[in-house]
């Protein structure tokens, strides 16, 4: 869109409001009728608007923790407490969820750092020859 011309470009002030989302203002030269470039006395001034999109938030995935007849209920509590940052209290209460429950949620995170968390649990517990099941869903 191309507004009438104006003196200079300080007569035409942008708004800080306008500039962060990228408006600015430019200088339009008028070409000819037959197409060639004016001599540059008939300068207009126009805005040139740049949408940004909003990143969209990253999708949510609960960590699910599912209890077993074998892992120790202090290993499911050190587990708890060291990948999920949980104090006692908090880690005792999700452990005891989960092994009256069958299942209990262990932390919502964005895809990566819940799937980073699930591999962590499950090569822990293997290391410790545990069969401690953990699993993402999404939110």
């Amino acid at each position: 869109m191309i507004f009438p011309a104006l003196d200079s470009l300080d007569s035409l002030r942008v708004p800080a409001s306008a500039a962060a989302i990228g408006v600015r203002a430019v200088r339009v030269t008028a070409a000819d009728d037959d197409g060639d470039k004016g001599t540059g006395d008939d300068q207009q001034i126009g805005i040139a608007t740049k949408t940004r999109a909003k990143p969209k938030k990253p999708s949510q995935f609960k960590v699910l923790m599912l209890n077993d007849d074998y892992t120790p209920m202090e290993f499911v509590v050190l587990v708890l407490k060291r990948y999920f940052h949980m104090d006692l209290e908090q880690a005792t209460r999700v452990m005891l969820h989960v092994h009256q429950r069958g299942v209990g949620v262990c932390g919502v995170f964005p895809y990566e750092i819940a799937e980073t968390k699930v591999n962590q649990v499950m090569d822990f517990a293997k290391e410790n020859q545990h069969p401690l099941q953990c699993t993402l869903e999404k939110a």
